[in-house]
């Protein structure tokens, strides 16, 4: 199975909140940092929103993966790509016309991807692969982090993996949600290649040391 890029985005949602520059310095060996926006809305929580996106873009060592668990993402999703941050996620559940939604993202300068709640199926979304550069399976219901791993969410990504070799596009596969040292060897042999992971990197003694345990274990499972 070729898996070209094992990439580790830690969510800052299990982060220090009060102190994100210092936070978002212990992840400066991952490949993204993941940033949660949530409007108490389409999810019942409330974290941040693009004046804080704005802050971490210029405080970050890696680039921002913003996943925008909002009302309206086709009004408010281009605006953190003018924010800064390199990919923007928003939720095919919430968008009106997801077509123009990520095409917004990218002509605003950065990678577009939709994402889908575990209840949500991917089938009736394919033709949107033509659209974006990364596909987000939730392997918890959206809006709170520590949430067990929904191993039952596989088959979903298998059935995105093989779209995209039907389709011959590009698309990345993330998960997210209860993903951790016993979990990512399933979301690789399912097809995933970028893997958000909160409470299994900042509930680590050492963050630096877990990202590379992370990638280390991913590459395993996919024999790299």
């Amino acid at each position: 199975m070729a898996t070209p890029h094992l990439q580790i985005s830690p969510s800052i949602l299990s982060a220090d909140f009060a102190n994100l520059e210092r936070e978002l310095g212990r992840i400066a060996d991952a490949d993204w940092a993941h940033v949660d926006v949530m409007d108490n809305h389409f999810v019942p929580n409330l974290t941040l929103g693009q004046p804080v996106v704005e802050a971490l873009v210029r405080v970050s060592p890696v680039p921002i993966d913003c996943h925008l668990m909002i009302e309206d993402p086709d009004r408010w999703a281009p605006g953190y790509a003018e924010a800064g941050a390199r990919s923007v996620t928003f939720h095919v559940e919430a968008a009106a016309d997801p077509v123009a939604t990520a095409r917004a993202i990218r002509a605003a300068g950065a990678r577009a991807a939709f994402a889908v709640k575990p209840g949500t199926p991917f089938e009736p979304y394919e033709e949107l692969l033509a659209e974006v550069d990364m596909v987000l399976v939730m392997t918890v219901e959206p809006g709170f982090g520590g949430q067990s791993f929904m191993a039952d969410q596989m088959p979903k990504v298998r059935a995105v993996r093989e779209a995209a070799k039907r389709r011959g596009t590009d698309v990345w596969i993330q998960v997210d949600g209860g993903v951790s040292l016993d979990t990512i060897g399933q979301c690789v042999e399912a097809g995933a290649d970028v893997f958000v992971a909160g409470s299994a990197v900042y509930g680590a003694d050492d963050v630096a040391a877990r990202i590379a345990e992370l990638r280390a274990t991913a590459h395993a499972a996919c024999g790299a």
